[in-house]
Formats: C-alpha cells, sequence, structure tokens
C-alpha cells in the first residue's frame, strides 16, 4: 500500500487511529450527559438535547475539544470523569508494532491530536504510546485545531518535515483535507475508528483496516 522508500515522517491522530474511539464516544455521548442530567437534576433525553446543541455550536473550534472550556461551562470536572472510564482506553490492533516498524527504518513518527492537554496525558498514562513515538503535539499547543490549514504552518516551525514526503493517517476526513491542503501527499483514513461500531464504506480517501496491512508480509502476523 505505501513505498516506505518515499516517507521520511508519518503524522498520527490519537483517538481513533491509534486508540480505539469507543471510550470517547462512551464518554460524550452517554456517560457524561448521564452525569449531567444527575448534576443538574434534569430528564436524560433533556440533558442529551442540552449537551449536543452546545456541542454543535463549538464543533471545529478550540474550544470543541478544550476540556477547561467544558468543565467551565458545564460547571463539571470533565478530566476527573474521564478517570473514571480509563478502565475503556485502548490501543487499536497492531499499532505498537507499526510504531515499531517505523522506528526500524528511522522514519519520524509524530503524534498529533485536537486533544486536550488533560486528555491526552491521561491516555499516555494508560497506554505508553508516547514511549513508541517521537514527538507529540496538541492542537491546544498552537492554538488552532488540525482541521484550520494554519495548524500545519504552526506544527512545521516544531518539527521538520517535508510534505512531499509525509503519511498522515487520522479518521477524520475534515483533517485530511486540511492536510491535503498543506500539501501533505500521503492521507489514510481509518475505515473503523471505534470497535464497537460498523466499518466505514463511504470515505473519499484511502482507508485503512488495520495497521498489520501497513507490515511487509513477513511483519504481518508478530505479535504485540
Amino acid at each position: 500500500m505505501i513505498d516506505w522508500k518515499a516517507i521520511d515522517t508519518v503524522l498520527l491522530d490519537m483517538d481513533g487511529t491509534l486508540l480505539d474511539l469507543h471510550f470517547d464516544n462512551q464518554f460524550w455521548q452517554h456517560f457524561l450527559p448521564a452525569r449531567y442530567a444527575e448534576h443538574h437534576q434534569i430528564e436524560p433525553q433533556a440533558a442529551l438535547e442540552e449537551l449536543y446543541q452546545r456541542f454543535d455550536a463549538k464543533r471545529h473550534s478550540i474550544e470543541w475539544y478544550c476540556t477547561d472550556y467544558w468543565s467551565e461551562q458545564l460547571t463539571m470536572d470533565i478530566p476527573a470523569l474521564k478517570q473514571e472510564l480509563r478502565h475503556l482506553i485502548a490501543i487499536r490492533p497492531r499499532a505498537i508494532d507499526f510504531l515499531g516498524y517505523l522506528g526500524v527504518r528511522s522514519i519520524q513518527r509524530v503524534l498529533i491530536t485536537n486533544a486536550h492537554r488533560h486528555s491526552l496525558e491521561i491516555k499516555l498514562e494508560e497506554t505508553g504510546i508516547d514511549q513508541h513515538l517521537d514527538h507529540v503535539f496538541s492542537s491546544h499547543d498552537f492554538g488552532v485545531p488540525k482541521e484550520d490549514i494554519s495548524f500545519w504552518t504552526k506544527l512545521a516551525q516544531q518539527v521538520d518535515f517535508e510534505p512531499s514526503r509525509t503519511l498522515f493517517i487520522d479518521d477524520t476526513e475534515t483533517m485530511l483535507e486540511s492536510a491535503a491542503a498543506h500539501g501533505i501527499q500521503y492521507l489514510l483514513c481509518i475505515r473503523q475508528p471505534d470497535s464497537r461500531r460498523e466499518p466505514r464504506m463511504d470515505l473519499s480517501f484511502p482507508a485503512l483496516d488495520c495497521f498489520g496491512d501497513l507490515l511487509p508480509t513477513k511483519n504481518k502476523h508478530s505479535h504485540g
């Protein structure tokens, strides 16, 4: 699928790419609405509708991803609530094998996520994936989310990469479109970000089912 001789850098999203999106979907769509209803003494359906309206109003902004913002807006400690569900945080199959393969080939491995630093730290503590990465960046470090074209210029000021020799893997096509506008040559979209939901068959970008599919044949069935 990929000619690794043409790649110097791999940029990787976190939630839904290296990590299973089940944790995030469960937290924002079920756990938080239930706690919000309880906290504010309102009906669960009313809580869900109110939260979704608030979330939609901030979609694609840096606030949408900011745990500090939502803690203040909802008068709830979002990082503390996430700690209660951290047992659901999981690495996607063969992700560590893939990162190890890139390391052996001396290909730069860079995590770029829209997750706030609070959420990022919880996930790094739980999974240890940062031990298999060369750089870790949150879009909050730059003040703009990945879907903003200026994100890529800011990233390029922090880490050296040549767009024409870079692969970016994400589970959201909006992010891939933004990367393409910056000139990033190789783009892959995760077909099944949440292991508990059906794979998506209507993606515009080349789709990746499993990181094992990117490994040479002799590595495809290794363990770890």
